[in-house]
């Protein structure tokens, strides 16, 4: 009977583990403008996904973050707008470790057959770009550096100011197709490449960070692309 419950137990603990979530990149209808401000017409195709927060042991607020992608023939766009009543961003310089600060995050896997190369975009408040490639979850080769990415942030607060009480930040990036070249074509309808998009938010020691798609890890640790959620590319934008 004992080996019958366990056996019981394992079962449920393994169905309840998260799945994988999966989103539809739709193609945008018209053309987006990089200013921070996700407001164009063509977001309003774009289904919002939020973040949750896989580690109840951080102490940092759980302030809401909510992502939108669409595609392009020429670039892949993602839209973050974060929930901040404190926002922090002090790295100035290109591949500074923007992470340190209130920043959001991009893992792009052009190729999920494989899982150990990958891309990473880190993206402070102040638009400050941090990117690298991937490889075996454990090299950041950061003299890689991407081409043509656009960002920009919009502030609604003041930045650095500790003390006052901010509303958020949103930030926009367009990544060109011609980066990922290597591992794979630019997208057509109906092709899935892997990603998880992040939040690090706070200042130490009271920092959190949360996600789109759970890595299922017992420290937090975003760096898991067998975890990465599904990005569907699709032609309606209805």
């Amino acid at each position: 009977m004992r080996i019958l419950l366990s056996v019981l137990i394992l079962g449920a603990l393994l169905s309840a583990e998260a799945p994988i979530p999966r989103y539809e990149v739709k193609r945008a209808t018209g053309r987006i403008v990089i200013d921070g401000t996700p407001d164009e017409k063509a977001w309003e195709s774009a289904s919002r996904m939020e973040f949750v927060f896989p580690w109840d042991t951080q102490t940092g607020a759980r302030q809401k973050t909510t992502a939108r992608l669409l595609w392009d023939d020429d670039n892949l766009y993602v839209a973050y707008e974060c929930d901040d009543t404190d926002i922090v961003a002090l790295h100035t310089e290109r591949d500074d470790p923007t992470y340190l600060d209130d920043a959001v995050e991009i893992f792009i896997n052009p190729k999920p057959s494989q899982t150990g190369v990958y891309f990473g975009l880190e993206m402070n408040a102040r638009a400050v770009l941090y990117d690298y490639l991937m490889a075996d979850a454990r090299y950041a080769f950061k003299r890689f550096n991407m081409q043509g990415v656009k960002l920009a942030t919009s502030i609604r607060g003041t930045l650095n100011m500790r003390g006052d009480e901010d509303k958020g930040w949103s930030l926009e990036v367009a990544i060109p197709w011609v980066n990922f070249e290597e591992l794979a074509k630019r997208p057509v309808p109906g092709d899935v490449w892997t990603a998880n998009l992040n939040r690090w938010d706070g200042v130490e020691p009271h920092r959190r960070l949360s996600m789109w798609s759970d890595p299922l890890q017992p420290q937090p640790h975003p760096h898991v692309p067998a975890r990465f959620g599904q990005l569907v590319f699709v032609q309606d934008s209805k």
